[in-house]
C-alpha cells in the first residue's frame, strides 16, 4: 500500500475496509488490507506520509492486533507482518510531531538502510543491464557505450533506482544497437 499516493479519507478504508453505508460511495462491505493479508505480510511504502490520526489507528493494530471496519464497531482480529518504507528521516519528523514516536519504535524492529543509489556506484552497470534486458523494448542492444558508462557513473542519480530504470528505458526506445550510447541516456 503506498501510503502517500492515496487520499488520506481513502487511507484508511484501504488499511481497514468499510461497511456498506459507512459513507456515500460505500455499496457494499469491503476487506481492507489488514484483513486480506491476514497470515500474511502487508508492506506500507512511503510510511513517513501517513497521516497523524492514522498513525494512531495503525499503531493500535500493531500492538493489539485488531481493528474495526470504517463504519462498524465489530472486532476483526489479524496476524499480520509489516514491512514499511520511507524515503524521509523519521527521526527529524518525531521531534516535530507528524510522526507518532511510539510508532516509529514499534516499526523499527529490523531496520534495513538502503543508501542512494549515488552511493553505490559499484551497482550501477548491474542495474542498467538488468534494466536493459527486462526492458520489451530493448531491440537487440548488447549493453552501453564506454561513454555510456561514464554517463552513467558521473551522474548523481537523484531519483535513485526509479530514474535509472527510466532513463534505461528510454534509451531503449530511442536509442540505436548495439550499444545504448550517452546521447540515448538523455
Amino acid at each position: 500500500v503506498s501510503c502517500a499516493s492515496l487520499n488520506p479519507t481513502l487511507l484508511e478504508s484501504e488499511l481497514f475496509g468499510h461497511v456498506k453505508g459507512a459513507y456515500t460511495d460505500a455499496v457494499s462491505d469491503t476487506k481492507g488490507r489488514f484483513e486480506t493479508a491476514n497470515g500474511g505480510t502487508l508492506f506500507l511504502d512511503e510510511i513517513g506520509e501517513l497521516p497523524l490520526n492514522l498513525q494512531a489507528k495503525l499503531l493500535r493494530v500493531l500492538q493489539e492486533k485488531k481493528f474495526e471496519r470504517v463504519g462498524s464497531s465489530e472486532t476483526i482480529c489479524v496476524d499480520v507482518r509489516i514491512i514499511a518504507a520511507t524515503n524521509r528521516d523519521l527521526e527529524p519528523m518525531i521531534a516535530e510531531g507528524s510522526f507518532r514516536k511510539d510508532l516509529y519504535f514499534r516499526l523499527n524492529v529490523l531496520p534495513i538502510s538502503v543508501p542512494p543509489l549515488r552511493n553505490r556506484k559499484d551497482e550501477i552497470f548491474d542495474l542498467a543491464m538488468f534494466f536493459m534486458n527486462k526492458s520489451e523494448t530493448h531491440k537487440g542492444f548488447k549493453g552501453f557505450s564506454n561513454e555510456a558508462k561514464q554517463a552513467m557513473l558521473n551522474y548523481n542519480w537523484p531519483g535513485n533506482i526509479r530514474e535509472l530504470e527510466n532513463t534505461v528505458e528510454r534509451a531503449c526506445i530511442f536509442g540505436t544497437p548495439p550499444f545504448i550510447k550517452v546521447d540515448d541516456l538523455r
